[in-house]
């Protein structure tokens, strides 16, 4: 098939009518001519066939299943068969136009959209920016049977697209993340689509009256990105977690000074399943609040907290009790964090592999001693933060020989850390990725040369 495909020509088969008898029929040796003992056989000069008609269709559509976007669009230039090949629907199931974004127009896009039909399933128009409204009419018309959409950063869609998606009624994966003309009015038509199973509204403005009514229709919500939507508050948060009990990822970045304890203790009282919670820059929330999401939550394994300033040490006493699935913790910033804290973790956290302590100024070489002595630092632990911790030395690496499983450490401005700890540290480690910077040498000052200086009479030397 691929000599074909690449452009290879089969040479005919011999007429015999030419040469010395050489050939099939020739009087030469082996021929079939009069003088034969075989008789006489004539050969007629048949074309072989080609790849069209030796391979069924269906085989040949196996294998254009399987070629990129752009190999697929030049075999449908080949011939008409092929073209009604490359382009039938059954190819288009999965389509991604990603990495051509800013070329696709919203007439590509309905073509795109007829052609498929029924058969697509994934499209991912991440980044196609002149996609508009109207394009997403024809796919609510066209393909209805669509099951994930990716429509982040296409800014000129507005809540008129949204209206045109709910048709998409076997919908379960949908992002609409940074597009922010989208509001509360889309969430509406959205809400249409209660299969959803995730959705990334990152950046749209949304407030609790439209998170509200999503919770309420879409139950069977899983993970859910609300980055930078900061007219939601805790109670958003709340009505969330009383209608959909099955949520596992939450993302509620940056989301501001709305987001309180009373959104931590109703996730905690309604959401047992949860496995990831992202708070960072929330930074209104208080060990209170994380009490009390630890104690409904023992299933959590990813919690980032950056910029969490009002954190401290009993709050993640009771986090590393209640949640001891933990494998990534980000507690960058966290300022009141101590190395009581790491003792926690070492006691009670036995799968966690990430740990990201950047900016937690109080933490000192004991408490590195007790997390490398811990469950978590023989087998799991295999990156650590440390940039930014004044009080951390080299005494603190060597604590670190124990953390076999250590593959990445960064030690960005830890000014009491040496290159020499750090070579002994990798000589234990061989395969260890250490991040550090230090501030070139500064080099003696040079004394300044003598100015020679004149008489401003004679101008002679003095």
């Amino acid at each position: 098939i691929l000599p074909v495909m690449n452009g290879y020509q089969v040479p005919p088969y011999s007429n015999g009518n030419s040469g010395n008898g050489a050939g099939p029929s020739g009087n030469g040796g082996g021929g079939s001519g009069p003088g034969s003992k075989f008789g006489s056989v004539s050969l007629l000069s048949v074309d072989p066939p080609n790849i069209n008609e030796r391979l069924p269709k269906e085989i040949i559509l196996r294998v254009f299943s399987h070629l990129d976007l752009v190999t697929l669009c030049r075999c449908s230039q080949v011939c008409k068969f092929w073209h009604q090949l490359a382009f039938d629907g059954s190819i288009w199931q999965n389509v991604s136009l990603f990495e051509y974004g800013k070329d696709i127009t919203g007439a590509m896009v309905e073509t795109l959209a007829k052609r498929c039909g029924g058969f697509l399933r994934s499209l991912n128009l991440r980044g196609c920016q002149n996609l508009n409204d109207s394009a997403m009419r024809a796919f609510s018309y066209h393909c209805v049977n669509l099951e994930r959409l990716n429509l982040s950063d296409c800014r000129k869609l507005t809540n008129e697209a949204c209206k045109h998606i709910r048709s998409c009624q076997n919908l379960l994966s949908l992002k609409v993340n940074s597009i922010s003309n989208i509001s509360d009015d889309g969430v509406r038509y959205l809400a249409k689509c209660e299969r959803l199973v995730e959705l990334d509204m990152s950046w749209c403005n949304i407030s609790d009256e439209g998170l509200t009514r999503l919770a309420q229709s879409c139950r069977h919500l899983a993970a859910l990105q609300l980055r930078g939507c900061r007219d939601i508050t805790s109670h958003g948060v709340a009505e969330l977690s009383r209608h959909c009990t099955g949520l596992r990822v939450l993302s509620l970045y940056e989301c501001g000074h709305n987001i309180r304890d009373e959104a931590m203790q109703a996730l905690g009282a309604n959401c047992p399943e949860l496995r990831t919670l992202c708070l960072s820059h929330c930074g209104h929330v208080t060990d209170t609040g994380m009490i009390g999401l630890a104690a409904g939550c023992g299933q959590l394994r990813n919690l980032e907290v950056a910029g969490c300033r009002l954190l401290s040490d009993s709050g993640f006493q009771a986090l590393a009790r209640g949640c001891p699935q933990l494998e990534r913790l980000d507690l960058e910033d966290c300022v009141q964090v101590t190395d009581i804290t790491l003792a926690a973790l070492a006691a009670h956290c036995s799968h966690l592999r990430i740990l990201t302590l950047s900016y937690c100024e109080l933490l000192t070489d004991d408490g590195i001693r007790q997390l490398a002595g811990g469950l978590c630092a023989p087998e799991s632990l295999q990156v650590l933060e440390l940039d930014n911790c004044p009080h951390i030395t080299d005494t603190a690496l060597e604590h670190l020989v124990a953390c076999h499983a250590l593959q990445q450490i960064d030690l960005y401005d830890c000014q009491q850390i040496t290159r020499s700890g750090i070579r002994r540290l990798v000589g234990h480690l061989p395969n260890l990725k250490v991040h550090a910077y230090f501030a070139p040498v500064t080099p003696p000052g040079q004394p300044e040369p003598r100015r020679r200086r004149y008489c401003r009479c004679c101008c002679s030397l003095l």
